[in-house]
C-alpha cells in the first residue's frame, strides 16, 4: 500500500537535552571522546546495535530514559561539556588562517605550529578572497554508521575531511550517497564469503537534505542519453567541513535505472559504472553551483571523477564565452588529481565508442571532432582504438598530479611515462604526497588519555620536528604496557561477542558457540591482518608451510602466538573470496579455532579494536602493488609494531626501529619463487626476532625491549603518517597555489587564460621549427672533480621570444645503456643574439663524483602562467 502522504519524524527531546540534537549531527563526535561516550553512556547497547549512530538512538530511545538522564546532573555536565568543545572547536584559530591569510613575512604562530611546507616565494591571498577547495571521491569512511567506502581509498577521503577541518581548511567534499553502500559480509557453513546489503534510512542517518529557503529540496539535473537525471543532495557535517552527497533515488526519476545509480558502491556493469562517474563528476560540479560554492581549486581523488574537467570547461565556454583552449587553461590550473593506484588494470578504461555515446555532446560544444575529444583521454593519441582512460583524462586536466607514498610515485612516473616521451622518467611531472591517517579517529580512547596526559593534547596535529615526541620517552615503560595490554583484552572479548553472534545468526550449534566464546588468550603475542582480500595482497602467505607456522605458534607453551585476520573480498572477485575460504578450512581442519580467528564483516568498528589490541600488524602485498597502505599506520599510532613488505608506506619508514621488513625490497619474475622467498623470511622473522623478544620480560613482567620499540613506533611514525602532516602538504604545495593560478586565470575578465591559451598555440606552430645550431664544450675528456667546464650553445629560436624558452645543461651518471640518470638541471644564460639572429646561450657545469658522466642539452618552454614547464609536452634535446 502506497502512502497518500509523507512525515519525517525527527526526534522529541526534552528542552534540556536539545544540545545532544546538535552533537548528533556534526561528526566531530567521532573522534571526541567525550562526545563519543556521552551517547555510549545514554544506551549502551542501543549504541552498539546502532551502529555506533547517534541520530537513530535519538529516534529510538524511550523517551522515559531522555527523561531520566535529563535529571541527571553528571550527564547533563558531560553534555555541556562536549557541547562547549563542538562550539570551541568552530572558533578556534586554525593553521589554515595562521598560514594563509598572513604575509609571507609573519608565518610563525602563536602556538608554536610552524607554516611547515610552504613553497619558496609563495604570497598569500588578500584578505577578502573567498577559497573555495572541492574534495571529489567515489567513496567517503567517516564512521561506521554511514556504510558509502569500501576500503582504504574511502577511509583516506573521509580522514582527509576530518583533518582538512582540524586544520581549518575551506574545503568541501563530494561523494555519491549510496542506498545500499558497501555490502555486509556473511561466511557460511564453508567459510565463503555471500553478500547483503542492507538499505540505508538516510534519515535516522547524521544526515541533512538540502533545501530552498522555501523548504523544498535543491535538485539538480544531469544530462544522459535520451534523458535528464535528477539529485537530490544531502550533507554530512565533518567538523567544519560539509561533505555533499547526491541521491537520484528519488521522485523526479520515473525510471527505476536511474534510481538505483547511487544504489551500490561500485555495482553494476560498465554502462552503470558511467552512469555513477557522469553523476559523481558532473553532478558534483552543478551540485556546488546550485548550493551558491565557488570552489577555487577542484581535488580529483582517483580517476572516477575526472568528468567534472568536462563539466567546467562547459561552464566556461557557454557562461563565459571562453574558447576551448583557453576554458582549459583555468580548468587545468586549478585542478590536483591524486592517483591511487601502481597497476594499470586498477585504471578506468571506457570504449570509444561508450564515451562518445555518453558525453559525445561536450566534443560539440568544445568545438572539437570525435577523435580530438577522445584524445583527452588516450596517452597514445594517435591510437584511435586506443580505451578512454578517467586517469589520463584526470592527468591531463590537472596542474599538480601525486602519487600517495614516494614509492608509488615512482611507480606512477614509470606507468604515465609515455604522456612525456622525451623526458627523462626521473623527471615526470607527477610528485608523491605520503598518505596519513586522521589520529584522533585511529587512537584508542586508552591510548588517547596516555598520550594526552604526557605530551599534551597537541601530539595529534604536531609535526615530527616538535620536540613534544622526545617526551614518549618519559611515558614509564609499564604504563605504556599496561595500557597496551589493557587493549589487546579488550580486542578479544570484542572478537569473542562477535563471533558468538555471527554464528547464533548463522544457526550454529551449541558447541560451536561456546568454543567461540573461548577463542585467543589474552595474554599471548597477536598478529592482526586486516584489509581487502585482493589476490595480490597474499592474505595466505603466513600459511604456505603450515607445519613451520604451527610449530612457531604452539610448540613452546611459554611463547605462543595467535593471528586476528578479518577482510573482505570483492563480491565479484572469486580469488579473493576463495583466500577467505582457504582460511577458514586451515582454522577449522588444523584444530587452530583457538589462536586463528577471521573476524566476519570487516568494517571501522573491527578495524579500530583490531589496531588497537594486536601486537604485530602484518601485511604481506607483491612489491609494488600496493600504492600505500593506511591500516599499518594506524596500528603504528596506537604503538603497534609492523612486520611488512618493504611496499607502499613502510618502504619509507623506519622499519628497522618501529618493526620488522619482509625481505629487503627485492624484485621477482617468478611470483610462486617470491612467495616461497618471502615466506621463509615471514617465518625467520618471527620465529627469530619478534617471538623473542615479546616473551623477554623483566622481574616486573614488562619487555623492556618490545616497549622500546613500542615508543620508537609512536614517536617516529606518529607525527608523519599523519593526516595531519598530509593535508597540511596537500594545501601548501597544491591548494593554495591551484588557487592561487584560478584567481590569476580568472582576472581581468579572464585575460591571462587568453594570453596563456594563445601564446601555447603559437608555440606549438613554431616549436619544431626550432633548432640547436652547436654546443661547444671548453674541456676534453679527462677532467677532474671539482673542475668547471664551460658550455657555449648557439640556437636557432626561429621567431620565439628569448623570454619564453627556458635553455638547460642536462648532467649526470650514465648507466650501462649509456643513458643519462638521475640527471640535474641547469639554466643557462642568454647572452643575447649574433649578427645571423642565433641566439647565444652559456653555462657552466662541475661534477663532484668521479665516473663516466654525461651531458646534454634541452630547450623547454617558458611562461610566467605555466604551472610546469612540462605543461605542453614540448622539449627539444641536443643530438
Amino acid at each position: 500500500m502506497q502512502p497518500i502522504r509523507t512525515f519525517n519524524v525527527t526526534p522529541s527531546l526534552p528542552p534540556r537535552l536539545e544540545p545532544l540534537r546538535q552533537l548528533a549531527y556534526n561528526l566531530h563526535w567521532d573522534w571526541n571522546v567525550d562526545a563519543k561516550d556521552l551517547f555510549r553512556r545514554l544506551d549502551r547497547d542501543l549504541w552498539e546495535s546502532s551502529r555506533h549512530n547517534p541520530v537513530l538512538m535519538l529516534g529510538t530511545i524511550s523517551q522515559s530514559r531522555l527523561q531520566e538522564v535529563a535529571e541527571d546532573e553528571g550527564f547533563i555536565a558531560q553534555m555541556e561539556r562536549a557541547a562547549q568543545q563542538l562550539e570551541d572547536y568552530h572558533h578556534r584559530l586554525t593553521w589554515y588562517h595562521k598560514n594563509r591569510k598572513l604575509s609571507t613575512d609573519s608565518k610563525v604562530t602563536s602556538s608554536g605550529e610552524d607554516s611547515e611546507g610552504l613553497p619558496h616565494g609563495y604570497h598569500s591571498l588578500p584578505t577578502n578572497q573567498t577559497e573555495c577547495y572541492a574534495y571529489f571521491s567515489m567513496e567517503f569512511g567517516l564512521t561506521d554508521c554511514l556504510p558509502i567506502y569500501s576500503g582504504g581509498l574511502g577511509v583516506l577521503a573521509g580522514d582527509h575531511l576530518k583533518s582538512a577541518s582540524d586544520l581549518g581548511l575551506p574545503l568541501v567534499g563530494v561523494g555519491l550517497l549510496y542506498q545500499e553502500g558497501y555490502f555486509s559480509q556473511f561466511l557460511n557453513a564453508d567459510g565463503w564469503q555471500t553478500e547483503h546489503y542492507p538499505i540505508n534510512d538516510f534519515y535516522n542517518m547524521p544526515l541533512h537534505l538540502e533545501r530552498h529557503p522555501d523548504g523544498s529540496e535543491i535538485q539538480i539535473e544531469v544530462d544522459y542519453p535520451g534523458r535528464k537525471v535528477y539529485a537530490r543532495i544531502w550533507r554530512v557535517q565533518i567538523g567544519t567541513v560539509p561533505l555533499y552527497l547526491l541521491d537520484t533515488n528519488i521522485d523526479a526519476n520515473p525510471s527505476k535505472y536511474d534510481h538505483d545509480i547511487t544504489d551500490r558502491l561500485y555495482g553494476g556493469d560498465m554502462d552503470m559504472r558511467i552512469h555513477q562517474e557522469i553523476m559523481l563528476g558532473i553532478g558534483g560540479v552543478r551540485a556546488l553551483t546550485a548550493l551558491g560554492l565557488k570552489p577555487t581549486a577542484f581535488h580529483k581523488n582517483e580517476g572516477h571523477s575526472a568528468f567534472l574537467s568536462l563539466e567546467r570547461i562547459r561552464v566556461l565556454i557557454q557562461e563565459q564565452g571562453l574558447s576551448f583552449v583557453q576554458a582549459k587553461q583555468v580548468v587545468t590550473a586549478s585542478s590536483i588529481f591524486t592517483t591511487h593506484t601502481p597497476v594499470p588494470a586498477g585504471i578506468d578504461l571506457f570504449p570509444p565508442d561508450k564515451i562518445l555515446y555518453y558525453l559525445g555532446y561536450y566534443a560539440d560544444i568544445f568545438g572539437l571532432q570525435k577523435e580530438e575529444f577522445l584524445a583527452l583521454g588516450r596517452e597514445n593519441t594517435g591510437d584511435l582504438s586506443a580505451p578512454f582512460s578517467m586517469a589520463i583524462l584526470a592527468i591531463k586536466m590537472a596542474s599538480f598530479v601525486n602519487g600517495v607514498a614516494k614509492l608509488h610515485g615512482a611507480v606512477s612516473r614509470e606507468m604515465f611515462h609515455g604522456l612525456w616521451p622525451s623526458l627523462p622518467v626521473d623527471e615526470v611531472p607527477i610528485t608523491s604526497i605520503t598518505n596519513g591517517v586522521h589520529a584522533r579517529s585511529c587512537v584508542s580512547p586508552v591510548m588517547q588519555g596516555l598520550y594526552d596526559r604526557y605530551l599534551g593534547p597537541r601530539w595529534e596535529r604536531a609535526s615530527s620536528s616538535d620536540p613534544l615526541w622526545e617526551k614518549v620517552a618519559a611515558i614509564p615503560d609499564e604504563e605504556l604496557w599496561r595500557y597496551h595490554e589493557r587493549c589487546r583484552a579488550e580486542l578479544i572479548v570484542f572478537v569473542r561477542e562477535r563471533l558468538v553472534k555471527k554464528l547464533r545468526e548463522r544457526g550454529a550449534s551449541v558447541d560451536q558457540v561456546s568454543q567461540a566464546a573461548e577463542v585467543l588468550d589474552p595474554s599471548v603475542l597477536t598478529i592482526g591482518f586486516a584489509r581487502r582480500f585482493a589476490t595480490y595482497k597474499r592474505a595466505t602467505l603466513w600459511m604456505r608451510d603450515l607445519e613451520r607456522i604451527k610449530r612457531i605458534m604452539l610448540a613452546n607453551k611459554s611463547q605462543r602466538l595467535q593471528f586476528v585476520i578479518a577482510g573482505k573480498a570483492h563480491p565479484q572477485d572469486i580469488p579473493g573470496k576463495e583466500l577467505i575460504k582457504a582460511i577458514n578450512h586451515v582454522i577449522g581442519e588444523e584444530n587452530l579455532s583457538r589462536n586463528v580467528v577471521f573476524i566476519p564483516d570487516y568494517d571501522l568498528n573491527v578495524a579500530r579494536h583490531m589496531i588497537a589490541g594486536c601486537d604485530v600488524w602484518l601485511n604481506t602485498p607483491r612489491r609494488p602493488r600496493e600504492a600505500s597502505g593506511t591500516s599499518g599506520m594506524k596500528g603504528s599510532m596506537n604503538g603497534l609494531l609492523n612486520l611488512s613488505v618493504l611496499d607502499g608506506w613502510w618502504d619509507e619508514a623506519d622499519y628497522v626501529r618501529t618493526g620488522w621488513p619482509i625481505g629487503h625490497g627485492e624484485d621477482y619474475d617468478d611470483p610462486n619463487y617470491q612467495d616461497e622467498v618471502e615466506a621463509n623470511a615471514l617465518y625467520d622473522c618471527i620465529e627469530k626476532e619478534v617471538v623473542p623478544l615479546f616473551y623477554s620480560r623483566d622481574a616486573e613482567g614488562t619487555p623492556r625491549g618490545w616497549v622500546s620499540k613500542m615508543k620508537n613506533a609512536i614517536r617516529i611514525n606518529c607525527p608523519y603518517f599523519n593526516t595531519a602532516r598530509m593535508v597540511r602538504e596537500y594545501a601548501s604545495r597544491a591548494y593554495f597555489l591551484a588557487s592561487d593560478r584560478y584567481s590569476t586565470m580568472t582576472s581581468e575578465n579572464y585575460e591571462p587564460a587568453k594570453e596563456l591559451a594563445d601564446w601555447k598555440n603559437k608555440m606549438f606552430d613554431q616549436w619544431y621549427n626550432m633548432k640547436i645550431e652547436s654546443v661547444d664544450v671548453s674541456e676534453g675528456e679527462q677532467i677532474q672533480i671539482n673542475q668547471t667546464v664551460h658550455v657555449k650553445a648557439r640556437i636557432n629560436l626561429a621567431g620565439i621570444s628569448s623570454n619564453h624558452v627556458r635553455v638547460e645543461l642536462y648532467t649526470g651518471l650514465l648507466n650501462a645503456n649509456g643513458d643519462i640518470v638521475n640527471g640535474m638541471p641547469t639554466e643557462m644564460d642568454y647572452q643575447g643574439a649574433d649578427s645571423h639572429g642565433i641566439s647565444i646561450y652559456t653555462g657552466k657545469i662541475t661534477y663532484t663524483s668521479s665516473g663516466l658522466q654525461g651531458m646534454s642539452l634541452r630547450v623547454l618552454p617558458k611562461h610566467e602562467y605555466l604551472s610546469n614547464p612540462y605543461d605542453l609536452g614540448l622539449i627539444l634535446w641536443a643530438q
